[in-house]
């Protein structure tokens, strides 16, 4: 049992580094075979395609992130801090290549129904935590808020899934990163004048 555990996880890390390294369109079981040392019937014994490999990945490392965020959410930290710290994940994020798996699987969504749907789904993990944060936000601040936290959470997630494709696609210059955290001066203000 313990060996089929451990070639499963060999064969997911394999799937995600062989993703990185050609993209979706570009992957093949066999490369990731190759790279997990293990013969190509592992992964069809285990995730019957291709697809359903890449959205197992997919899900671990969204499952596990978003259990970082929440908890990081549950401090009681200022939101403005927390703001920092998520624009701090997003770089660890790019670095591990979950943001490159994200995003790849979103573009494969396009066109095939049934991985738009799986996104969505670990999407929505995502915007619900947002609007939970932003529902304890507005709650917590005595200054009028001008959205309500469901359109507040969109837009926050948008923002990142935005700039996380620019990134990807090769703007190097700051301006995103740093248009992000100028979000955390805002929110500092606004907390700082609700005191």
């Amino acid at each position: 049992m313990t060996s089929s555990l451990t070639t499963k996880a060999g064969v997911l890390a394999a799937a995600k580094d062989a993703l990185i390294e050609s993209g979706y369109s570009q992957l093949s079981t066999r490369r990731i075979a190759e790279i997990a040392g293990v013969p190509l019937s592992q992964i069809h014994y285990h995730f019957r395609s291709k697809q359903n490999l890449v959205l197992e990945v997919l899900a671990d490392e969204n499952a596990r992130l978003l259990e970082r965020q929440a908890d990081m959410y549950s401090t009681d930290e200022p939101l403005w801090k927390q703001w920092e710290q998520a624009c701090d994940f997003l770089d660890r994020d790019l670095d591990s290549g979950y943001v490159r798996v994200l995003q790849e699987m979103m573009a494969a969504g396009w066109s095939d129904p049934e991985i738009a749907q799986a996104v969505r789904s670990y999407l929505e993990g995502w915007f619900s935590l947002l609007r939970a944060v932003a529902e304890s936000a507005a709650t917590r601040l005595r200054s009028e808020v001008v959205l309500n936290p469901s359109n507040l959470a969109s837009l926050v997630g948008a923002a990142f899934l935005g700039a996380e494709a620019l990134i990807l696609l090769g703007f190097q210059d700051v301006t995103t990163r740093k248009a992000l955290r100028s979000v955390g001066a805002l929110i500092k203000n606004m907390e700082e004048n609700d005191r």
